[in-house]
């Protein structure tokens, strides 16, 4: 370790670490917020902030992959965390990671994110950021908006967007530009990728977006009055405004209650009129993200991260199948999908069980088609590229495939490290796919153009649908796995959140 950094940040002095190449700044705050209202940002400090160590997560169900178990959580967490070759006049691109955790869990500490290689090689400022989760990040209602016209929820979106201000407030003194930054994230983070995308108050914060196993997820604001509604009576208190005198401990127990009941709609963004205006595919379409180049993909097997927790899921018979597609598809369709999901994977040579079909459908249904609608509403406007992510994890003798989360670790550069080599591999190959992916997304920070003199790679149309498929043999598809993709996307209503 040499000398311990100090950089002059809007709020105050902070001092960090370097480690080899990089300087690491950890826990800067960026905003306060008093619950289910706008943040505001920081306020100034005297003297040196100790930014040797990641400030407090935001409170959450124990859950997240990967997390550290020694990081306190607090309703004040609005923290963020720097990487940085240099705290110059260097003006680096800036590349601002936003966590995934299906807006209920995770962290910008977790270790899949480290930023020190991906800084170093690129020579790019690397940020990650925690905001708010769960019913105290995207509890909604009416009655929670302090004027008309003011946001009602989706509260930790807001707390993205002023991150954003604060990078562009404080990038050039630590090295980047703000002038160009890139937003980036997976799953949740994907989503709030997206939905900053069309969010009005976060134009011009940013200039390029990679969206990694998500697309632009929200409920209606009637839906989401209604769950909190819910939630305020089963917390016992008189209407929705009184829960922000309810502990964090019995308002954590009571969402964990809810999300079990309602596991894919629990407190997520809402299209509020106001800081999410319209259906974010809607706005999409119609150009709200004109200009910003964009990277759009999915992993293989998405899916099958969950299934370790979903043990029916592995000895399906045919009809407990068809019943599991009921809950997603029109009766009448699924035998259509079954047969050629079924059909594609058998050209393929791979399994064609209940199972896998279910994993393959599943896969597609929740992230893949989702995904390449989003490219599709972004490619007349801007600049936007798609990858599929094939790798397989070793985990559990190679059964998961490459499943949700996994390419995370090689955009970063972390495979292979510590607790993640079990999930990730390790080895020369891995080693060599995460360089290829470094670099293609270093590029597209750089240019807005992920191709690098390895993978040329064009833009996304709907004829040909080129495809940058990342694995043991990275290459350039047309339209790869496009038959399952086609039947799904047909029968899957084109209006879902």
């Amino acid at each position: 370790m040499d000398d311990a950094p100090v950089v002059q940040a809007r709020d105050g002095a902070v001092r960090g670490t370097r480690h080899d190449r990089v300087s690491v700044f950890r826990g800067i705050p960026y905003a306060t917020a008093h619950r289910f209202s706008p943040p505001v940002p920081a306020a100034a400090w005297a003297g040196e902030l100790d930014a040797t160590a990641f400030g407090p997560i935001a409170p959450q169900v124990a859950g997240a992959q990967f997390q550290r178990a020694d990081l306190v959580q607090d309703e004040q967490c609005l923290t963020l965390n720097v990487w940085t070759p240099g705290a110059d006049d260097a003006r680096r691109p800036v590349m601002v990671w936003i966590h995934g955790g299906a807006f209920r869990t995770g962290s910008g500490a977790s270790p899949l994110y480290d930023g020190t290689t991906l800084a170093a090689r690129g020579d790019v400022v690397v940020i990650t950021m925690n905001y708010r989760l769960g019913a105290l990040g995207f509890l909604a209602h009416p009655a929670l908006a302090t004027a008309d016209g003011e946001p009602c929820g989706s509260w930790g979106m807001l707390d993205c967007t002023l991150a954003l201000h604060w990078v562009q407030a404080n990038a050039g003194a630590f090295g980047g530009d703000p002038g160009d930054v890139t937003v980036f994230g997976e799953s949740a983070g994907a989503a709030a990728v997206a939905l900053l995308c069309t969010m009005p108050m976060a134009r011009g914060l940013f200039h390029k977006a990679v969206v990694q196993s998500g697309a632009p997820l929200t409920s209606t604001l009637a839906a989401g009055a209604h769950l909190a509604e819910g939630l305020a009576a089963r917390l016992g208190v008189a209407d929705v405004p009184a829960l922000r005198d309810v502990p964090v401990a019995a308002l954590l127990r009571a969402q964990l209650e809810v999300e079990q009941e309602q596991p894919d709609r629990a407190f997520i963004p809402v299209v509020d009129g106001v800081a999410i205006p319209e259906l974010p595919i809607k706005a999409l379409g119609a150009g709200s993200a004109a200009g910003i180049p964009t990277l759009v993909g999915t992993n293989v097997d998405e899916w099958k991260l969950w299934a370790p927790g979903d043990p029916h899921s592995r000895d399906l018979d045919e009809a407990r199948l068809r019943r599991r597609l009921e809950r997603a598809f029109p009766i009448e369709a699924i035998d259509g999908v079954i047969d050629t999901v079924r059909a594609a994977r058998d050209e393929r040579g791979e399994g064609t069980a209940p199972n896998d079909v279910f994993y393959a459908v599943e896969s597609d249904r929740a992230f893949r088609v989702h995904a390449l609608r989003m490219a599709e509403a972004q490619a007349p406007h801007a600049p936007t590229f798609v990858y599929l992510f094939e790798w397989r994890s070793p985990a559990l003798g190679g059964w998961l495939g490459a499943c949700h989360g996994l390419e995370i670790a090689f955009v970063f550069g972390n495979q292979g490290r510590g607790e993640l080599a079990a999930f990730t591999g390790d080895g020369p190959e891995a080693d060599a796919l995460a360089e290829r992916m470094m670099d293609a997304w270093l590029a597209f920070a750089r240019s807005g153009d992920p191709s690098t003199p390895a993978l040329p790679w064009p833009t996304y149309d709907t004829t040909t649908r080129p495809t940058m498929v990342f694995g043991r043999s990275s290459r350039l598809e047309d339209a790869p796995r496009d038959a399952e993709r086609a039947a799904i996307d047909a029968v899957l209503p084109r209006q879902s959140g």
